[in-house]
């Protein structure tokens, strides 16, 4: 390992296109770290799967739609 680098001649991840596309992507979004019963991953994964897309991209669009279709309802304390 060198001591020292020389990024003088790096490039910004913006401009470089898959950089680019995947920080557009992660705009709005935090990363967070849950807790999840290995049978609910599990069947996220499997979902996903077969749909061919990301787990976390379907939990995501489980979890919007609890937020924006079912705002009514109250969790219990």
């Amino acid at each position: 390992m060198r001591e020292e680098y020389d990024f003088s001649n790096a490039k910004r991840a913006k401009d470089i296109p898959h950089l680019s596309k995947l920080q557009a992507e992660a705009k709005n979004k935090t990363c967070v770290i849950i807790m999840l019963d290995n049978e609910v991953l599990q069947s996220y994964r499997e979902k996903a799967e077969a749909k061919g897309l990301p787990y976390q991209t379907l939990i995501n669009h489980t979890l919007m739609e609890s937020v924006t279709y079912r705002t009514d309802e109250v969790l219990p304390a």
